[in-house]
């Protein structure tokens, strides 16, 4: 993972201005296959975005909390409940870290199935819980983070009836 990046600049240009630098930038072993490769794609226009390394990301340092101040806790467990009682489809914060929590390193597929989603709704979700620091991708499937073990015990704790 290589962290955040921005943005520094975006411009359009000519296929005649696109120099074999560009080329092995864009991951192209030439510049005659990047413009190949541009020749086969509908019109438009063609952008060069420049990039740069902005640090490190602030998800890593997140998911591995594992010692959160009550407030803090009450504010994501807040945030959880929030994200649940606006879901179309109903609660989903548990059943998806649960299904994690139980099948760790499990390809996302696998997992949408298991609880009846599309693999793009399930993907979206999790993609909510790794901003909160909750989950963490591996190279196949996902796993509970630290910080993630300390949060679903909490919001477990308040979902249960009777609470």
């Amino acid at each position: 993972m290589i962290g955040l990046v921005e943005i520094t600049s975006v411009s359009v240009v000519q296929p005649e201005q696109i120099d074999p630098e560009d080329a092995r930038r864009a991951g192209f072993g030439s510049l005659d296959s990047l413009l190949t490769f541009l020749a086969g794609r509908l019109d438009g226009d063609i952008y060069r975005i420049g990039i740069r390394h902005a640090g490190p990301d602030p998800r890593l340092r997140l998911r591995e909390q594992d010692e959160l101040a009550p407030a803090e806790l009450a504010g994501v467990v807040a945030e959880l409940r929030r994200i649940d009682d606006q879901a179309q489809r109903g609660p989903w914060v548990l059943p998806v870290l649960r299904a994690i929590l139980r099948r760790p390193a499990v390809r996302a597929p696998d997992l949408a199935a298991e609880l009846g989603w599309p693999t793009d709704a399930f993907k979206r979700q999790v993609r909510r819980l790794k901003e909160l620091g909750l989950t963490e991708s591996l190279g196949t499937g996902y796993r509970i983070s630290p910080r993630g073990h300390v949060v679903l015990a909490a919001y477990d704790a308040v979902s249960r009836p009777g609470r």
